[in-house]
Order: structure tokens, then sequence, then C-alpha cells
């Protein structure tokens, strides 16, 4: 049986599910004759239909992404994974990435506990600091302190998933493994001593794999075993016979999501045919990833996935077979 840190098989491809309703890039608001219409990916029945169509595309994980303010609508990435959660059978579920400095650990840790009730054990927390200064402002919390809070964070998440012997306790407690994004100098050391993961995003494969050796490197200093350590890394890209098309298409959608040039994501977008982008992400594999998680730079990106898949195909079909639930003896229910 694999080890809980590792609850997605080794070699295999995820999918994010759509950060946003398909169109809405810079639509703060959507109101016909005065009521609120609600976005399409607001609907459970895309949740859901999106999440079956990774799943039979052969997707071993499908995350969420998470952000409480931002330029366009979103949904709450632990409440969409409940959905996924109906939705699977067998794929890992996961946040890429929560950013937990701006929440209160303790309730994330009940939440997170739920979910391992309600997906049979197959959650898997991705946890960051983010990049937006604006975003902490909304949300009253100060961003220079971001990495602190993060790193005492994760401690208390543990700490509650641990409750022996306290009056009040957790329950059930259930916990997951908790992955790090993020590749900066502090992100790395976070991920190689406080990690059970490495999610890092906005790396081509070589600069992967020079990082990821620093990482196995500091957890072996701090005593640990860099073999446990699950290494995954966000791809992002767009499917498009036409490559140049796809680089437009592509970088003009991150752009609208980020609020930036879309000349600022050219070399971090995988942009062509389905087998160009299928062998990008052989290439991260081939680098030391454990899992690739494919962000799609388009509105509809399980179309994109599914062609990706197939073009990834017989090896990624191998990663569908059934995920081994986390043990959970002495957890108290």
């Amino acid at each position: 049986m694999p080890s809980p840190n590792f609850p997605i098989p080794a070699g295999s491809i995820g999918v994010i599910l759509p950060p946003m309703a398909p169109g809405a890039l810079g639509v703060h608001s959507l109101r016909t004759n005065g009521t609120t219409k609600l976005p399409t990916f607001g609907s459970t029945e895309q949740i859901v239909a999106d999440c079956q169509a990774a799943e039979a595309a052969g997707a071993s994980a499908i995350w969420a992404t998470d952000h409480l303010f931002w330029r366009q609508p979103t949904l709450e990435c632990l409440t969409a994974c409940v959905v996924a959660a109906t939705a699977t059978s067998h794929a890992v579920l996961g946040t890429c990435v929560l950013q937990l400095p701006l929440r209160s650990p303790a309730v994330v840790a009940k939440q997170v506990a739920a979910l391992q009730v309600l997906s049979g054990g197959r959650f898997v927390l991705g946890v960051g600091v983010g990049s937006h200064p604006g975003e902490y402002g909304r949300a009253g919390v100060d961003y220079a302190t971001r990495g602190r809070r993060l790193d005492k964070g994760i401690a208390a998440l543990r700490a509650a998933w641990t409750h022996a012997g306290e009056d009040y306790r957790l329950a059930p407690a259930l916990p997951a493994p908790v992955w790090v994004g993020g590749a900066s100098p502090a992100a790395i050391e976070r991920a190689a001593t406080l990690g059970d993961g490495w999610v890092p995003l906005f790396l081509d494969p070589p600069t992967f794999a020079s990082r990821l050796a620093q990482v196995r490197d500091l957890r072996s200093a701090a005593g640990g075993d860099p073999a446990e350590l699950a290494a995954a890394v966000v791809m992002v890209a767009h499917v498009d016979a036409d490559e140049q098309r796809a680089r437009e298409r592509g970088t003009g959608w991150l752009a609208a999501l980020y609020g930036i040039a879309p000349k600022a994501f050219a070399r971090h977008l995988v942009a062509g045919p389905a087998t160009l982008v299928a062998d990008a992400a052989h290439r991260y594999l081939s680098s030391g990833a454990t899992h690739v998680v494919v962000l799609v730079a388009a509105d509809h990106p399980m179309e994109h996935f599914t062609a990706l898949m197939e073009a990834a195909a017989p090896a990624s079909r191998k990663t569908r077979a059934a995920v081994p639930h986390f043990a959970t003896s002495g957890a108290s229910v």
C-alpha cells in the first residue's frame, strides 16, 4: 500500500477545475432584469459534468483553486471539492492551493477532516501564501506576515488532527497530506521541512528538477526522508492544432485572469497540438515529478484535457486504478 503522502499514483496527470464561469473574465456581476444570474460554473450539474469528464479521461486527481476575493466570481475551493467528491469514484481531490494564512487553521482542519470522510480518504490539502496583497487587505490579514502564518497554520492543522488526551477534540480527526505550493526559497524550505509534498507553478522542467533537488537536500538535512516527499508541478496549457493560435488564446486568457499583459505568460504556457502538450507533461515526469497538475488556460478545460490525455495514452491510462483509502487507525470518531 502506498504511503499516505502519495495518494496519487506516481507518473500521473490531473486537472484543475475551471476557476471561474466560462466567459466571466472581467465580469464582476451577472444580472438579468435586476436579478442576479448564477454563472454556469456555479451549478452543481456543471461541476459534476467536469469532474466526470476528467475522471473518464484518465485524471488521477482533480484540483480546485482558491481566492477569497478576486476580479471574477469564483467558488470557494473546499465547497467545490465536496461536490467533486460526490461526482467521482477514484480520482483524488485537492486544493491547488488554499491560502491558509487567510483562514482559521482549526476551521480548515475540521473541513478537511469532513472531506476525508465524504471522499473516502481521497483528499490532499495543498496550501500556500498567495501573491496578491489586495486580497489580504480585503480579508483583513497582514500580507507581510503570510509566511509565518502559514508555518504556524500547518503546525496547527497537524495538532488539531492529533488530539489525543484533549477534552475538546476534533472529530472525526482524519488527517490529509499537506502539500506546499510555491517556488520561492521560503516555499522550498517550507515544503522540505513542513510538507508532505511540493507543488510549484510556472517552472519549466529543468528548473523544476533543479529546485526539486534543493527540496530533497533540505529535507535530508532536516532529518527527513526525501523519498517520502510527493513532488508535483502545475503545467499551464492550451491545446489547439494551430500553435500560434493556441499561444495567443492561452496567454490572452491568463492575462484576463491575472490582470497582467499576455507577454508575461509567454514562457510559462505550453501551447499547441495535444501531442506537443503531452510531450511536455512527460518531460515534467522525467524531471522528477510524481504528478502533473494541468491548468488549462481556456474557458472549457475538459475539452483540452481530454485531448491531452488521449495523446498521452497509453501511459496516462495506467493511472486510473482505484486509489486506496488513507489509514485511519487511531482516529477518534
